[in-house]
């Protein structure tokens, strides 16, 4: 009979990435990213003259392969794709010792 594991919420933490939080982080922002981009009807070469981004680096992210980007790039490509970035600092709930980091999309 086969096992099956429940997954915590996190591909990234599942498969013992140590930097799960920031991929899961990145993975969430390529998604919204190419999302944008398919619904412009872009190319990835008019996509890459907007994120100013090289055309492999624009292929490689909406595959999937996003180490090689910033957070920081990913927002500012969110940003250059007509959507506003709001960055919130709250308290965690006293249930939590540690905060976390979570990507919400209106």
């Amino acid at each position: 009979m086969n096992d099956i594991e429940v997954s915590s919420g996190n591909v990234y933490s599942d498969l013992g990435h140590a930097d799960s939080k920031e991929m899961l982080v990145k993975a969430k922002l390529a998604s919204k990213i190419g999302s944008l981009i398919k619904a412009r009807h872009l190319t990835q070469l008019q996509a890459a003259e907007i994120l100013e981004l090289p055309q492999p680096k624009v292929s490689e992210m909406l595959r999937g392969k996003f180490r090689g980007i910033s957070e920081a790039k990913m927002m500012d490509c969110l940003s250059r794709l007509g959507r506003d970035i709001q960055i919130v600092v709250k308290p965690a709930p006293r249930s939590r010792k540690l905060g976390r980091v979570e990507v919400v999309f209106a």
